[in-house]
């Protein structure tokens, strides 16, 4: 398959899955509960997949210690921003914010550019996201919470445009893919978990997860197949590129919070999503 074509469906595959890895979560009510089930799901799907992959080399293990720190602030971005907002509000700006960041950072750190007319359609999707997060003429809720939340969301699309250029840099330095991919989800549920422990408590911290159980493994599957197919997506294209299709999840996400979890969607997120579209097909052909 050409490699173009295959980061493509790799990009879309991978935004299909974090956008319902996003909706499990929100669904479980207990966003940080939901979220700590995650990541332990996700690691212990990940263990077997360690017997078949060769072991980080130092660099790879140095990449590690910079990308786990970066998750762990991501993580705890995205339940703040999730525990004040809606998905179809936060989820736009969280990932929608990212590609551009990602590209700048990218450019600077990896020394990745992209075509004039690439860049257009990245600016074009990037701004189209946002038109997600406007607020609806009929909201009754507070200002302050939704505030909140939007900020909380561009912290988070901070942190994966951060975590981006690391991981790319980390899948292209280990000994396989794999490598950097199976240890990072082995050790990336220690930070949520610990911070769910010892902030609720160890009888709160049970009581929570065991209701977030169901949604919270159904997250894990979700994210492990999203991140994997992300991350070896970074080792055959710009990483620009692979995050910029990543983030048509907002469109995935969107339909999911409307269908299952009777969010509001209406006609300016409708035409939104089709000018996200029109923005990483420029992308695509840039």
């Amino acid at each position: 398959m050409d490699p173009t074509l295959f980061a493509f469906a790799l990009g879309l595959g991978s935004a299909a899955t974090l956008a319902g890895a996003n909706t499990f979560v929100k669904a479980a009510k207990d966003i940080l509960g939901g979220r700590a089930v995650m990541s332990l799901t996700s690691a212990i799907l990940a263990v077997p997949a360690a017997f078949f992959t060769p072991l980080p080399n130092l660099q790879t293990w140095m990449i590690l210690a910079l990308s786990l720190p970066a998750h762990w602030l991501y993580q705890t971005a995205l339940v703040r921003a999730l525990s004040r907002g809606d998905l179809s509000l936060v989820f736009p700006v969280m990932r929608g914010s990212a590609p551009l960041l990602t590209a700048i950072a990218a450019s600077l750190a990896l020394g990745e550019h992209l075509s004039p007319l690439a860049i257009a359609g990245l600016t074009i999707a990037s701004l189209a996201t946002i038109v997600f997060a406007l607020p609806e003429k009929n909201f009754g809720g507070s200002r302050r919470v939704r505030n909140s939340a939007l900020l909380w969301a561009l912290a988070t699309g901070a942190c994966v445009a951060i975590y981006n250029v690391i991981d790319a840099q980390g899948v292209r330095a280990a000994p396989t893919q794999w490598s950097f991919i199976v240890w990072l989800f082995m050790l990336d549920w220690i930070g949520i978990n610990a911070i769910a422990w010892f902030t609720r408590g160890r009888r709160q911290f049970m009581t929570s997860a065991r209701a977030a159980l169901w949604p919270g493994i159904g997250a894990g599957v979700c994210t492990l197949v999203s991140f994997s197919m992300a991350l070896y997506g970074f080792s055959i294209a710009p990483v620009a590129y692979i995050s910029a299709m990543r983030e048509t999840a907002v469109v995935f996400a969107a339909v999911m919070g409307w269908w299952f979890l009777k969010e509001g969607f209406g006609a300016r997120r409708t035409f939104a999503a089709i000018v996200l579209a029109s923005g990483l097909g420029l992308l695509q052909f840039g």
